[in-house]
């Protein structure tokens, strides 16, 4: 039994549970505390994420944009480097979108892919603008992208102020064109053929009458290419040394500085994409006045963190803060419980799992004790 304790407590996805456990135990208390029913709140919270098709529907949309933003953390910190312009990479794949989608009168199909393409390319500039000023005057990534996001922001509200872009009488700028939009089957549902199957179809019916749009798969392709990318490519192994021993790294003769630069670019190329398919793929499908940042990018990081910096399991935490928030606004509504409960609950798992180094030091302290061979 104790060894079988050992190997569970070695095995990196068991500090990942064990976090999300403590985080719902600490919620719990809270609620308690607080004068509520733990079992109660939390049946509500599961209630308002997987009742209805369409709530299944609705937390897969919101996961889009934060599990690219969290991608894009866990890319950067492959490297060695803590990307904490996100947020602000984020805002330059919106402000990408909303012109190209508006202003460039392209075929669909086309549309779209060339809005992404310049979004990476532009939110690449703009990350790789940090890696190059880390490489080149050794300024630390944190502050230089910190400063960028406020950089980004007020770019956004700027960009609001030129001739033709603000929609006049609002705070926002023009609906991108519909050639440039991502909605899943938008034309079929607007059909008679569509409307029909919605109506005589209960699962199907509401799972789709969400804004779904194609941002979950190209999230997963982007996934699946960053992993290939960090996993089974020379250039990703590079990274990957930089990010594990600078010094060594540049001893067997990989350029650190350029690595450094090009996970930057990378990195931010993936959170403006997060950005663009938001812009793309969600009404109101434009950018609009911002007083402060949405905040994806700084979800990413816990997203991140939460997937112990995997590009993969950024997919899984991705989804569960997504659906940690949707249904928390069910603990409000339905047992009139505070949402910040959450919240509270998100930064217990996101606090455990930077101490996830905790769990292997526990198994090494009982092997020690019972004197265990495990390996």
């Amino acid at each position: 039994m104790r060894d079988r304790l050992i190997k569970l407590l070695k095995k990196p996805m068991t500090g990942i549970l064990i976090s999300v456990l403590i985080g719902f135990i600490v919620g719990a208390v809270v609620l308690a505390v607080a004068g509520y029913n733990p079992l109660e709140a939390y049946g509500a919270m599961f209630a308002g994420m997987f009742r209805k098709p369409k709530y299944v529907s609705q937390i897969v949309i919101n996961a889009v944009p934060i599990i690219l933003t969290g991608l894009s953390v866990s890319f950067a910190y492959k490297s060695g480097l803590f990307n904490i312009g996100a947020e602000g990479q984020y805002m330059i794949g919106t402000v990408t979108a909303a012109l190209v989608g508006r202003y460039f009168l392209l075929p669909m199909g086309v549309h779209p892919a060339a809005v992404l393409l310049l979004a990476f390319l532009f939110g690449g500039l703009f990350g790789g603008l940090a890696g190059w000023l880390k490489a080149r005057f050794g300024v630390h990534e944190v502050i230089s992208t910190i400063m960028l996001n406020w950089i980004a922001l007020y770019f956004n509200n700027f960009i609001l102020t030129l001739p033709g872009v603000k929609k006049p009488g609002s705070q926002a700028s023009y609906e991108v064109a519909d050639t440039a939009k991502l909605l899943f089957l938008g034309d079929w549902k607007k059909s008679e053929a569509g409307k029909e199957f919605i109506k005589s179809n209960a699962f199907w019916g509401d799972f789709l009458r969400t804004d779904l749009h194609w941002g979950i798969l190209l999230a997963l392709v982007v996934v699946l290419l960053a992993w290939y990318y960090l996993n089974r490519t020379t250039k990703g192994f590079e990274l990957r040394a930089v990010g594990a021993n600078k010094d060594a790294a540049e001893f067997a003769g990989i350029g650190v500085k350029k690595n450094m630069v090009m996970a930057m670019f990378i990195s931010g190329g993936i959170a403006a994409l997060a950005g663009a398919i938001q812009i793309l793929g969600t009404n109101p499908f434009r950018i609009s006045v911002l007083p402060v940042t949405e905040g994806y990018g700084w979800d990413g990081i816990s997203v991140s963190l939460i997937a112990n910096n995997n590009p993969l399991g950024c997919v899984l935490s991705g989804l569960l803060f997504s659906g940690l928030k949707y249904g928390g606004g069910s603990i409000q509504s339905e047992i009139g419980a505070p949402s910040e409960i959450i919240n509270i609950m998100i930064g217990s798992i996101v606090f455990c799992v930077a101490l996830v180094s905790i769990y292997p030091m526990i198994a090494e302290r009982l092997k020690r004790r019972g004197g265990s061979h495990v390996e």
